[in-house]
């Protein structure tokens, strides 16, 4: 198995707020979609998120670890919380290519925001388009 960053991007360029914060849960957890594609003959799951990472001292996400159990992919964007409610976010982008010899029996992706204490991780599931 083996994944490759195709980029982590910031998108906004001023912070971003949310409107209704009573109704979120904190960290906010990654909008992720995943699809299977062929990349010149190599079957590939494409992973891109969007992770919303406090603008006050908002750092690069990193992929943290990608693993595959059975039909499930894990993928760990790690970032430093600071333990608050952000008043104001900043967008970051990520895609991932990831490959080996069971992607097409993948058919679902978990993708967590994982502090780098990871108490406050948050997470959610994503079914593989085909």
């Amino acid at each position: 198995m083996d994944f490759n960053v195709i980029q982590i991007t910031r998108i906004n360029t001023e912070p971003f707020s949310f409107t209704d914060k009573t109704n979120i849960t904190f960290p906010v957890p990654p909008l992720a979609s995943a699809k299977l594609y062929d990349n010149n003959g190599v079957k590939t799951l494409k992973i891109c998120a969007t992770l919303y990472i406090n603008s006050k001292d908002s750092q690069n996400p990193l992929i943290g670890t990608l693993t595959e159990h059975v039909n499930i992919v894990e993928v760990y964007f790690d970032y430093d919380w600071d333990e608050e409610t952000p008043e104001t976010y900043d967008v970051w982008y990520a895609e991932i290519d990831y490959t080996s010899q069971s992607v097409e029996n993948i058919t679902t992706v978990m993708s967590y925001l994982r502090d780098i204490d990871p108490e406050t991780s948050r997470g959610t599931e994503t079914s593989v388009g085909r």
